[in-house]
């Protein structure tokens, strides 16, 4: 393990030695926030996602004062804004996302001294986007779609959740319908993108968390991924999970900013991942829409009946009508941003998002609590999922001029790179 370390940090000095000015000048500055992360992870366990950078730099991290990381974390940023952003693209793409982790690092800790924002605010200042508003109305529309595909009696609701029981993987079959699509997802991605060969991750399956998975990036191209049996897993998830998390979604697209960013650019400050930055918007947004650029629908819904159904035990035959609700379903996702945005900003107590939820989300009970400890552990965090995909989705689009096979292209070099979901609206920039 050691000498592995070693030889990741003689990389990190080879590759900054004949690097641009511009490089140069930012590789303290890296440093030093690199180091403030790991401080205000002191504060705040949940905002280190991710670090792999020298132990050394973990070991020595201390609970300093909230104002003197704030004054540190301003010096930072001045001194970023004394340099150039440089001629290489790329190199200005860096100047650019690490000046807005910074700010977006300077208001977690603000908010860690108490002070309090609204959810736009928050989610602006975090994740570098604000989520559009929606009304109950546009919701009711996709209901009343719902209402026709699921007839009978209760409410839509108690319809929606009997239809979904049925679909449900059995416990002695969750792990291997889990590995078979990870397997999927895998050959999938690596006919279209170069990984290290080394590349790996391991799965457990744990209990008691407000999230369904979990992805910790171990540095040198390993991940451990979580998945929470605390709820009955539905045939979909087995694809969402091992795409999202794995393949070609959070496992990728840490191993090719390792390889890019850290090994072959020597940058530093992605050895450590804030959870609470834009980076995270990036980070959901292309592990969701990564889905979609695995398995267009008539490739998942092939998927499905051919695989994941017989391994889970479900008959195939239903695999197209299930996709059909859960696409009406999909359309629903803003509910809950909506849900959290209303109880952030004081206008409804957790019973009441609660309630929002199983109205206008067709969340279960138990689901939707389970949603508000979410929001209760992540805030804002929420809008990282569907915007995020959407804004990664136009990105992609864009580029792939309608292709799917060209969204390869455009999706790696995405995952590959320095951008803020501000540069994604932007056109890239």
């Amino acid at each position: 393990m050691r000498r592995r370390r070693a030889g990741l940090g003689a990389a990190l000095l080879a590759a900054s030695a004949c690097a641009a000015p511009e490089t140069n000048q930012m590789q303290p500055l890296a440093e030093r926030y690199v180091k403030l992360v790991l401080a205000v992870g002191q504060h705040d366990p949940d905002y280190v996602d991710a670090f792999y950078g020298p132990p050394e730099w973990r070991t020595a991290a201390v609970k300093r004062p909230l104002p003197e990381i704030e004054a540190e974390a301003a010096a930072v940023s001045a001194g970023l804004a004394a340099v150039p952003e440089g001629a290489d693209p790329l190199v200005a793409l860096r100047h650019r996302y690490l000046t807005r982790q910074v700010e977006a690092l300077r208001t977690r800790v603000a908010m860690l001294g108490g002070k309090r924002l609204t959810f736009d605010e928050e989610s602006q200042a975090l994740y570098d986007a604000v989520a559009p508003h929606h009304d109950s109305g546009e919701f009711e529309s996709v209901l009343a779609q719902l209402e026709q595909l699921l007839p009978g009696p209760g409410t839509l609701l108690d319809r929606y959740t009997r239809f979904r029981d049925a679909f449900v993987i059995p416990p002695a079959r969750l792990d291997a319908t889990f590995k078979a699509a990870i397997d999927a997802c895998r050959r999938r991605t690596l006919a279209h993108v170069s990984l290290p060969p080394e590349e790996t991750f391991t799965v457990e399956y744990v209990t008691n968390k407000s999230w369904s998975g979990y992805n910790w990036y171990q540095g040198h191209y390993r991940s451990l991924i979580q998945v929470n049996t605390d709820l009955p897993i539905f045939a979909d998830r087995a694809v969402d999970l091992a795409c999202h998390e794995g393949y070609p979604g959070h496992h990728v697209y840490n191993v090719l900013l390792e390889k890019t960013l850290v090994r072959d650019r020597g940058w530093p400050e992605f050895q450590v991942y804030p959870l609470f930055s834009p980076q995270s918007l990036i980070a959901e947004g292309t592990a969701n829409f990564g889905i979609d650029v695995a398995f267009p629908p008539a490739d998942r819904l092939k998927l499905e009946r051919e695989v994941i159904f017989p391994a889970a035990g479900l008959d195939p035959a239903g695999a197209s009508r299930y996709y059909a609700v859960m696409g009406l379903v999909d359309r629903l996702s803003y509910a809950g941003n909506e849900a959290a945005r209303r109880y952030i900003d004081g206008e409804i107590d957790a019973a009441g998002a609660t309630g929002w939820l199983e109205r206008y989300g067709l969340y279960s009970t138990p689901r939707a609590k389970q949603r508000v400890r979410f929001i209760d552990q992540y805030r804002s965090y929420v809008i990282n999922y569907n915007l995020g995909k959407d804004l990664v989705a136009d990105y992609i689009d864009a580029r792939a001029g309608g292709d799917a096979e060209k969204r390869w292209p455009a999706f790696t070099e995405l995952l590959s790179s320095p951008r803020l979901p501000s540069g994604l609206a932007a056109g890239g920039r």
